[in-house]
């Protein structure tokens, strides 16, 4: 029987979903997806890595270490080869340090892919995670061309099975594996590697569900989803549809629907009510016509519209076309799918073909990056030989030593120092963003052993989240007690029972007398106005917000909590100065709501 991973956490890790749903909240949503039967949660990858840099509120690892704490499923990590989670191939003794960095915080199951299909790119990787002692399960990217052709997955495959893999999984990031091509493609992987084989697919108008339902009856044992609301936002396969069809064709899963769809609610109370602009169906038309990542469009989009060309956007795909041809037809999975939408638009908006050249197209080129599965047009090669650059930046992540040796300070811990390896300048907002809001020692700095640690992080995730007022533990030689300091008592809870017996009716909201609506704070922590120091206040006195919009950062016990603005408004007034502890629900900002828009807004 199938089954079934979870990749709901690291989705709502990276665009574009990151930020839109509270910390505090994943985790609830983490504790809920434990109980539900999977084979492991994918909690992180490259884009949970990248969006975590460049909003510069929370790091990446202690986001992995709070998931840990509060899940006995295995967590998973999906890294991409050489790359890890950055866009840059580091060395074998970078990659060795991040693997076991990664294995600490908590990562059981690595799923490891390479950009390119170039399996001999994936050694350092494979044998860094063999010596933490944890799973390495090998990814293979279907892209339409010739990577995808049987024959060349079969032997990469077979190549997985000698490095170690203890399963083969085919990744679909654009959408094209049709069900048919699924069916025969996880017998004959499965037949060359002698390995189980897995399946991640994604794609509109089913047919994501389509192909894993196909890859089950030819025998998969691993299909990736997500629960209900982030499969629907970002064309992925539901974890509740597929467990129930799955059931139906007498290869139960066992993972517990009602558990799913419990999840499902919490997730809608975040992103259930607006669209996730990222995937218009505009974008996702494209996406499925020409083969391409729906997010890749996206950001192809995105790029227009800053310079105006935003009707372009055909031009640029079929120019991303054609170079991909050019240039291999490599797969257009991360980072190589960016590579080369960066190439399309230089050559549509300078109307002139490789007379600039980014940096890493001229690596992928010059064979920095791998092979790629197709040939390379030898005059491209010559064009890009001509423009080369000598000041050209270095492609490679410069070694660990030499990372820690400009640091100046900066990286308190071998985990930041991999970040700033990784990310070089972009990482440092985060990192001072860190330093500036460390204020005494953490749990784990200060003597307090990991079980002990995530005892107190309970205690006080159950203070914040509950009326009681004071919870005291007592342990050999420690002592803790966490007292809610507001002297407001709490409602009486009604027996379950009595609710079963009550028609219960809603009652409505209704806003101070004077018109002004409160944000109070929703725990115990830090309020932070920017998100780091030095930057501008998210909002100042006058604002007017959008609901939706970021208004201040709580910190908790480490993690960053952003609170956002709930209705559309002006900010009249903020009751607590930046760094200052907090109450539950202690009042943060009053705002004015608006009762229209002017006509030149609309």
């Amino acid at each position: 029987m199938p089954q079934l991973v979870d990749t709901t956490i690291r989705l709502l890790g990276q665009e574009p979903l990151a930020g839109r749903i509270p910390t505090a909240d994943q985790l609830r949503l983490v504790s809920i997806l434990d109980r539900a039967g999977f084979a492991y949660l994918e909690i992180s990858g490259g884009g949970c890595f990248d969006a975590a840099v460049r909003r510069g509120v929370e790091s990446p690892w202690e986001r992995i270490r709070a998931l840990r704490a509060r899940t006995r499923t295995p967590l998973g990590l999906a890294l991409r080869g050489r790359f890890l989670v950055g866009s840059r191939p580091v060395d074998a003794d970078f990659i060795r340090r991040f693997v076991a960095s990664a294995a600490e915080n908590g990562i059981d199951v690595f799923r490891l892919n390479d950009p390119l299909n170039d399996v001999s790119n994936l050694n350092e990787a494979a044998d860094a995670i063999a010596a933490a002692g944890r799973e390495f399960e090998g990814g293979l990217v279907y892209s339409p061309g010739p990577s995808a052709e049987p024959r060349a997955l079969v032997e990469q495959a077979r190549k997985l099975a000698e490095l170690g893999a203890t399963r083969v999984l085919l990744h679909d990031p654009t959408g094209s594996l049709q069900p048919h091509r699924a069916h025969d493609l996880i017998g004959r992987l499965a037949e060359a590697s002698g390995l189980p084989v897995g399946i991640y697919c994604q794609g509109a108008t089913g047919n994501a569900l389509a192909a894993a339902l196909e890859a089950a009856r030819a025998g998969a044992d691993l299909i990736a989803c997500a629960i209900y609301p982030v499969a629907l936002t970002l064309h992925r396969v539901s974890g509740e549809a597929l467990a129930d069809a799955l059931a139906a064709l007498g290869l139960d899963p066992q993972v517990d629907v009602a558990t799913l769809w419990e999840a499902s609610d919490l997730v809608d109370e975040h992103i259930g009510d607006e669209p996730v602009t990222p995937l218009a169906p505009r974008i996702a038309v494209r996406a499925a016509q020409h083969d391409i990542p729906a997010g890749l469009v996206a950001a192809l989009e995105t790029q227009l519209r800053a310079n105006a060309a935003v009707d372009r956007i055909d031009e640029v795909i079929e120019e991303l076309e054609r170079i991909r041809t050019e240039v291999g037809s490599p797969p257009l999975a991360p980072p190589i799918g960016q590579v080369l939408a960066s190439q399309a638009l230089l050559h549509v908006l300078g109307a002139a073909r490789y007379q600039a050249v980014v940096d890493e197209l001229r690596a992928l080129l010059q064979g920095e990056y791998g092979s790629p599965p197709g040939p390379i047009d030898p005059s491209v090669a010559r064009a890009v030989a001509l423009v080369a650059d000598p000041d050209s930046a270095e492609q490679a992540a410069p070694p660990l030593a030499e990372v820690r040796a400009q640091a100046e300070g900066l990286a308190a811990s071998e985990e930041e120092l991999l970040l700033l390896g990784l990310f070089g300048d972009d990482a440092e907002p985060l990192l001072r963003a860190i330093r500036g809001r460390a204020q005494g020692e953490t749990l784990e700095a200060g003597g307090v052993d990991q079980a002990r640690a995530e005892r107190i992080r309970e205690i006080v995730r159950i203070v914040q989240e509950t009326g009681v007022g004071e919870v005291t533990i007592e342990e050999d030689d420690l002592r803790v007690t966490v007292r809610r300091s507001d002297e407001r008592v709490a409602e009486p809870l009604l027996p379950v029972a009595a609710l079963a017996g009550e028609q219960r009716a809603e009652v409505p909201l209704t806003p101070p007398s004077n018109g002004l609506v409160r944000v109070e704070s929703p725990m115990v922590g830090t309020f932070y106005r920017a998100p780091q120091p030095g930057a501008p206040p998210f909002v100042e006195e006058g604002d007017v917000v959008g609901v939706g919009q970021t208004l201040c950062i709580l910190e908790a016990m480490k993690l960053m909590n952003e609170v956002k603005a709930e209705v559309e408004g002006r900010i009249r007034a903020i009751h607590v100065q930046n760094g200052e502890p907090v109450e539950f629900g202690q009042l943060l900002f009053e705002v004015e709501p608006l009762e229209g828009r002017p006509l030149d807004a609309l």
